[in-house]
């Protein structure tokens, strides 16, 4: 009888719900009796969604206890009068959606916002006796804020990221989310005002307020299965946020809840001012995980433009809000988000009309001529590995200061190969000057014992997205690859002198045959390299120049000046890979110890240069340094090691000014701060700057604005 109940009414028009089907219909005569209502009783039959994502925090898994529960302080709240494992029926709250008269972004009459906030404080009447056993690791104290806060923030890494981790992992990682982002957000929660906890609806937004017919009461909550217990706080934040006001709501909203609250829970009050932004700081960087997932999800049903679009503006409306609180850095734009959602699609095999066009789309691609076919890796295998990509894992992607790399396993290949993408819109502050699948093919040719990746194919898919494929050279596909950030033990430091030395053997005229005279030009290389770091200093955005004087580093005029007494005797080029930083070194379990990656910065010149960048750029103690250079002179001619002792120190100066003003930038932009490197150079900024500014002979930077001095030279945490 029920059963057939709820057949008919799936056969009615359905109403809206994330995470359940709603159906409204009348009781009939069968069924009335056993729900203890009148025939012709409007109820609703809720069946939750089997296809829906989990993409909430749920305290309670059962809503009909929280609606028992609820009654006593709300008694127009909906009533669960059936509860089965694959429905429940409800009782008919008589109204219409705030939604269908009063849609997001448009402002709420102010009676019945006030009428809201009302609503907001009764809730606290509802006795915790009352509510269903809260669930093991709920803050014991209930009244502490902080934990309360830091709670929320492990359940939504726990309910929703982690479920969804395997599906969309490697999405988020492209699109510059890692895999502990809301941990680490768990861990900055600050000391908070303590409030007494009380009943939270916790998805208060339009959709789930109706405005009854009579006005008894004027507007009832309903859908109360994300319900929770902890610090009023969140239910505003939440509200806030959900409800979509205009700007210019925000503190009307504010000071009617807590008019109301001071009637009902005065102490739900203290703090407001200092404690609410961090529960909407929260509830902006939990939102983007459901909003990336569902746009995503939304492209699988079309194949129209249209959507791809829709979907990239809501993917980097997401990721705008919630870019503070997660401290995402910069945010991608358009062009990379598309290209990312667009891999991930066309990784999914669905089999209907529309994955068939975005997995023919996704696996297209044209050769770049420069590269001839590797009879190894032939087109077929590049489009197996284009198809993999987008659904490589999370723990597989790793996104650089300037690339993507997806690391995915070939049909009838015996080893991982990884795609390698260029971020679009991404420009690096220190320039190229050689084309990275050229130098590969050199070391390769040349047949010296240095541990670089092969590259396989060349190319560009859809959308205008380059790509290259390389040999992986992790040891093991499950497991990330290691590298030495906190300095290499003493067999790699001679593993990797011994790799530096054998490039001196790669012929540079067989990198680039103009490369010689263009990079290295009459031979002094030191000078080419001071003109880099003034040209760079002359292009440096306004905002960050302006702040670099400010901390006492000079523009490109007094920067020449200072330069122009840096000088070191002329040797032999080599090439030379230019960007020798502790990721761009790969731990492996033979005699070569180093793998050495991404080449995209390699040059011709100098190979003290390559040397002592590397001991700049990674953590280096002194035995393990001079161990280095006594090795590195042993076993290179002196062409290449004259007067390495006095010219060392030169270098590094160089190098040490370089980064003081590289890395004001990314602090000032925001960067690419997501990539490790980076991250750790910017945490550091106090110490670069000061080192920087004495080797120019500089004084101690001092400002005028003392709080920016302390923002800026004692990193971002």
């Amino acid at each position: 009888m029920l059963r057939a109940f709820v057949r008919a009414a799936e056969s009615t028009q359905e109403s809206s719900g994330h995470h359940n089907r709603n159906y409204v219909l009348p009781l009939t005569e069968a069924v009335a009796p056993v729900v203890g209502r009148a025939p012709g009783t409007s109820v609703i039959v809720r069946i939750r969604r089997s296809e829906a994502l989990p993409v909430v925090i749920r305290t309670w898994q059962e809503e009909a206890a929280i609606l028992d529960a609820v009654r006593s302080a709300l008694p127009h709240a909906p009533a669960c009068l059936i509860k089965t494992p694959d429905y429940s029926i409800h009782s008919h709250v008589e109204g219409v959606p705030l939604s269908t008269i009063c849609g997001n972004g448009k402002p709420v009459d102010t009676l019945l916002m006030k009428a809201l906030a009302g609503l907001l404080a009764q809730m606290t009447r509802v006795r915790r006796q009352a509510l269903p056993p809260l669930p093991a690791g709920w803050p014991a104290n209930h009244g502490d804020s902080r934990a309360f806060l830091k709670t929320l923030a492990l359940c939504a890494d726990e309910q929703i990221r982690k479920p969804n981790w395997q599906e969309f992992g490697g999405l988020f990682k492209a699109l510059g989310i890692a895999d502990d982002a809301l941990l680490r957000l768990a861990e900055r929660v600050p000391a908070m005002t303590r409030r007494p906890y009380s009943l939270l609806h916790a998805d208060l937004h339009r959709d789930n307020l109706i405005v009854s017919y009579d006005g008894d009461p004027p507007l009832v909550c309903v859908d109360w299965e994300l319900a929770t217990y902890g610090d009023p706080l969140h239910d505003l934040a939440t509200h806030l946020v959900r409800m979509r006001y205009p700007d210019h709501q925000w503190d009307e909203v504010i000071d009617a809840w807590a008019k109301a609250m001071e009637e009902c829970r005065p102490g739900a009050v203290k703090g407001l001012a200092k404690d609410l932004r961090h529960y909407i700081a929260f509830e902006r960087a939990q939102s983007v995980y459901p909003d990336v997932m569902r746009a995503a999800r939304s492209l699988q049903q079309s194949s129209m433009r249209k959507s791809m679009d829709e979907a990239t503006a809501e993917v980097r409306r997401a990721l705008e809000t919630a870019a503070e609180p997660l401290r995402l850095g910069d945010v991608p734009r358009n062009a990379e988000i598309e290209r990312a959602l667009f891999r991930w699609l066309g990784s999914r095999q669905d089999g209907g009309a529309s994955g068939q066009h975005w997995e023919k789309t996704a696996s297209a691609w044209q050769p770049d001529r420069r590269l001839p076919e590797n009879p190894r890796f032939p087109e077929s295998a590049v489009r197996e590995a284009l198809l993999a990509e987008g659904a490589a894992p999370a723990g597989r992607v790793f996104k650089g200061t300037a690339h993507l790399n997806s690391v995915v396993c070939v049909e009838g290949l015996a080893t991982p190969v990884v795609v390698r993408r260029r971020l679009p819109n991404v420009s690096r502050l220190e320039p190229s000057h050689l084309s990275e699948h050229t130098v590969l093919r050199a070391i390769q040719d040349s047949g010296v014992p240095v541990a670089a990746p092969r590259v396989l194919a060349l190319g560009e898919s859809y959308p205008d997205d380059a790509f290259s494929i390389h040999t992986y050279v992790g040891t093991r596909i499950d497991q990330p690859p290691s590298h030495p950030v906190h300095g290499l033990l003493p067999h790699e430091a001679d593993a990797l002198v011994d790799q530096l030395c054998a490039l001196t053997r790669v012929d540079p005229a067989s990198v680039d045959p103009a490369s010689v005279d263009t990079v290295v030009g009459v031979g002094d290389f030191c000078e080419w390299l001071k003109e880099q770091l003034i040209g760079l200093v002359r292009d440096l955005p306004k905002e960050s120049l302006q702040l670099a004087r400010t901390l006492g580093l000079p523009d490109e005029w007094r920067l020449r000046e200072i330069l122009s007494g840096y000088r070191v005797s002329v040797r032999t080029p080599a090439l030379l890979h230019g960007d020798l930083n502790p990721w761009n070194l790969v731990r492996r379990n033979d005699g070569l110890a180093l793998t050495i990656i991404d080449w995209e910065m390699a040059l011709v010149g100098d190979p003290l240069y390559d040397l002592v960048r590397h001991m700049h750029l990674t953590p280096t103690r002194p035995e393990i340094r001079t161990r280095m250079f006594r090795r590195w002179e042993a076993k290179l001619p002196k062409k290449y090691t004259r007067d390495r002792h006095k010219d060392w120190t030169v270098y590094r100066r160089i190098e040490t000014i370089r980064s003081a003003y590289i890395d004001l930038v990314r602090l000032t932009t925001r960067t690419s701060l997501d990539a490790p490197n980076v991250r750790r150079a910017v945490d550091s900024y106090a110490e670069t700057l000061a080192t920087a500014t004495a080797s120019l002979g500089l004084p101690t930077p001092r400002t005028t604005n003392p709080y920016l001095e302390r923002a800026l030279t004692r990193g971002r945490t």
